[in-house]
């Protein structure tokens, strides 16, 4: 049973007054949703198994009754189990509607996911850039047109299930016995199999092929997500869907920039004559270099901020910042002019000189504003 606890009737969306047609419609709704076909959820199989055990209570007379008085305590007393040994999610699923809730014996197995990988710079990631990107795919076999079956000869009915694609079998519990159907696994659904195998494939319909897709990496698009190309997968056996292509993106560091979000962050060095007298100075950015102006006096740890020079909002408009933080060398060896020269400025300075017009914290939250 669920740790958590949740009550049943939350998890399933209805009322405590919802009659079987409704709890049953709820459930089928959540059974799709949370199809591993459809939902990408990493939590999906874990959710369904909560509704599916809130529908197993609330679907029987028996163990409704006792939910409703005595909640989980009094099934628990009752001696209710859920059915646990329900391997994976296709077999939750059967358990309940059979292989009809998601097409019937029609529906096709989908073939499998591919995954590759494809390097960018940081500047690419901003600005969004084409990559080819290699993979190896399942694609149908052209000797015998995806049937594994020898040119020449067909599939025939499968004796396994009569050619009915499924299997029923009873089910027994505390509450008393259901009829689960389930996929055939000597013919995986189809009804026919194949008696003389394809030469070229080796009966399974498929081989696999090196191919080269281009891949447009969106502008902003963050170290490790992954783009999903559509139908680009494996192929699936007897007219499936084909899986799907997912290219994760790594974004390789920059040595010039460190990237907090959609924000990105550099340092700039200046001399103690560039910051105290003021400089026009070029600054690298994803975007080239730009001139920025410095005023007279500008402070060791000063933040400049070169707003909308940041990485784009992936899918939403907009950029983010560049903030560039100042650092003020100071000089390890001096002539003795230099030396003289500072002595002298030394000597005439007093504490208006460094004496800031604004406070330093007040100048870093303006910064960050």
């Amino acid at each position: 049973m669920a740790t958590t606890e949740r009550d049943y009737y939350d998890l399933l969306g209805v009322p405590r007054t919802a009659g079987e047609a409704e709890i049953k419609k709820a459930f089928r709704a959540l059974a799709r949703d949370l199809h591993p076909d459809v939902s990408e959820a990493p939590d999906a199989e874990a959710r369904f198994r909560e509704v599916v055990e809130a529908y197993d209570v609330l679907s029987k007379t028996e163990t409704r009754e006792l939910y409703d008085r005595f909640g989980h305590a009094g099934l628990r007393s009752g001696g209710y189990r859920p059915q646990a040994d329900f391997g994976n999610l296709g077999d939750l699923l059967s358990a309940f509607f059979g292989d009809e809730v998601f097409g019937g014996r029609g529906a096709r197995a989908r073939g499998g996911d591919v995954a590759a990988e494809v390097e960018v710079e940081l500047a690419d990631a901003a600005r969004g850039a084409a990559r080819t990107v290699p993979f190896e795919v399942a694609v149908s076999c052209t000797a015998c047109d995806g049937s594994g079956a020898e040119p020449g000869t067909s599939r025939v009915s499968c004796p396994t299930c009569g050619g009915a694609g499924q299997l029923q079998q009873v089910a027994r519990s505390v509450f008393g016995e259901f009829v689960r159907s389930q996929t055939c696994p000597r013919c995986a659904g189809s009804g026919r199999i194949v008696e003389t195998p394809c030469k070229a494939c080796g009966g399974d319909g498929r081989v696999v092929e090196e191919r080269r897709l281009e891949v447009q990496v969106p502008p902003g698009i963050h170290d490790g997500q992954r783009i999903r190309i559509s139908g680009e997968g494996h192929a699936a056996g007897a007219g499936g869907r084909s899986g799907d292509l997912y290219v994760r993106v790594r974004v390789k560091p920059d040595p010039r920039f460190v990237r907090e979000g959609n924000d990105v962050f550099s340092t700039l060095d200046l001399t103690i004559t560039q910051a105290a007298l003021g400089a026009s100075v070029e600054i690298p950015t994803l975007d080239g270099d730009t001139t920025v102006e410095l005023e007279a006096g500008t402070q060791p740890g000063a933040v400049v901020v070169l707003r909308g020079h940041g990485m784009p909002v992936l899918q939403g408009h907009g950029r983010g910042d560049h903030r560039v933080l100042v650092n003020v060398l100071v000089p390890r060896r001096l002539t003795d002019e230099q030396r003289a020269l500072l002595e002298q400025f030394a000597g005439t300075a007093d504490d208006a000189t460094y004496r800031p017009d604004e406070g330093f914290f007040e100048k870093l939250k303006s910064a960050f504003r």
